[in-house]
C-alpha cells in the first residue's frame, strides 16, 4: 500500500461515524501538524538566543504550538473523536449520509491546554494584575468545557451549552478590549503596539470559532472535510501566526518592563534587596565591606 493509510488502520478506534473525514481531510490535519511541530522548534530554537530570563514568552507560546501539533496529528490518524447522532440531518449531499458525525474531541483538549496560554501570552505582555488574568483564564476555560459537552450533545440542548459558552466569550473579549488594552497603553508605545497587534488577530480569529462550531459540530452544514479546512485555517493563523508575531513584538520588550521580575540561579540580592550577577563562585561577591552601613559593595565580572 501507498499513501495515507491511517484513517484505513485506525478504522473503528472509537467507534465509525456515518460521516467523517476522507483521506483528504486526514492529509490536510497531518500538514497543520507538521506546520505546528516546526513552530514549536522554532520557537524554542529562539529562545536560546535570549538570556534565560527572558525566554517565558517563547515557552508559552511553543507549549501552544507543540500541543496543537498533537492534536493534529491524532485527528489526521483518525484518532481522538467518537460518533455522535447528528441534530440536523440536511440535504446538502456532502452531509446527507449524516446519522451520526465524528467530532473531535482531541480538538477540545488542544483548545483547553492552548487558548488559556494564548490569554497568558496576552494578558502578562498588557501588564494586567494576577487577580484579572486567573478569572479571564477561568472564564476561557469554561467556554471551551461548553463547546465541548455540546458538541456530545444530540439534542437541541446542547444550543444551551452553545450560549453559555459565548456568554463567557464575552467576558473573554471585554477584558481583551477594555481592560488589557488600557493596561497596555499605559506600558509605553512598543508593548501598547504588540498588544495591539496580537490582541486584535486573536479577538477577529476568535469570532470565527463560534460560526465553525456552529457549521460543524452544532448544525451539521458542512462536511467534515470542510470542517477541517476552517479550523485548520483557523488554527494556523492563531497559533504559529500569532506566535511569530508576539516573539517579534517582544524583542524590544525586557520581562521587567511588564512587571515580571525573573531572576535567575547566579543572581544574589544586594543589601537594597536587588538582585546582581555574582561572579559565579557559589554566590561569592567581587567587593569590600561598606565600613558604614557593614554591607558590601558588588563588582560584577
Amino acid at each position: 500500500m501507498s499513501g495515507n493509510q491511517a484513517l484505513n488502520i485506525n478504522n473503528g478506534i472509537g467507534g465509525s461515524a456515518d460521516l467523517q473525514i476522507t483521506t483528504n481531510g486526514s492529509d490536510w490535519y497531518w500538514a497543520v501538524c507538521a506546520v505546528m511541530t516546526l513552530a514549536s522548534l522554532v520557537f524554542l530554537g529562539l529562545s536560546f538566543t535570549k538570556p534565560r530570563t527572558h525566554r517565558l514568552f517563547h515557552y508559552i507560546t511553543a507549549a501552544i504550538t507543540l500541543t496543537a501539533a498533537i492534536a493534529y496529528f491524532s485527528m489526521g490518524a483518525g484518532l481522538g473523536q467518537v460518533p455522535i447522532q447528528a441534530e440536523f440531518i440536511r440535504s446538502n449531499p456532502s452531509v446527507a449520509s449524516a446519522g451520526t458525525r465524528e467530532i473531535f474531541y482531541v480538538r477540545y483538549i488542544d483548545w483547553f491546554v492552548t487558548t488559556p496560554l494564548l490569554l497568558l501570552d496576552l494578558l502578562l505582555t498588557s501588564g494586567l494584575p494576577w487577580p484579572t488574568i486567573l478569572i479571564t483564564i477561568l472564564m476561557d476555560e469554561f467556554m471551551i468545557v461548553t463547546g465541548l459537552v455540546g458538541a456530545l450533545t444530540r439534542s437541541s440542548y446542547k444550543w444551551g451549552y452553545y450560549v453559555f459558552g459565548n456568554l463567557a466569550f464575552f467576558y473573554v473579549v471585554y477584558v481583551l478590549v477594555f481592560v488589557a488594552r488600557k493596561h497596555a497603553a499605559a506600558l509605553g508605545p512598543n508593548v501598547s503596539r504588540t498588544y495591539m497587534t496580537c490582541g486584535v488577530l486573536t479577538i477577529f480569529l476568535w469570532f470565527l470559532y463560534p460560526i465553525a462550531w456552529g457549521l460543524s459540530e452544532g448544525g451539521n452544514v458542512i462536511h467534515p472535510d470542510s470542517e477541517a479546512i476552517f479550523y485548520g485555517i483557523l488554527d494556523l493563523f492563531a497559533k504559529p501566526v500569532f506566535g511569530a508575531l508576539l516573539l517579534w513584538g517582544h524583542r524590544n520588550i525586557s520581562p521587567a518592563e511588564l512587571g515580571l521580575h525573573i531572576h535567575d540561579y547566579d543572581e544574589m540580592p544586594n543589601a537594597y534587596g536587588v538582585r546582581e550577577k555574582t561572579n559565579g563562585h557559589n554566590g561569592v561577591h567581587n567587593g569590600v565591606t561598606n565600613g558604614t552601613t557593614g554591607t558590601t559593595a558588588v563588582n560584577t565580572v
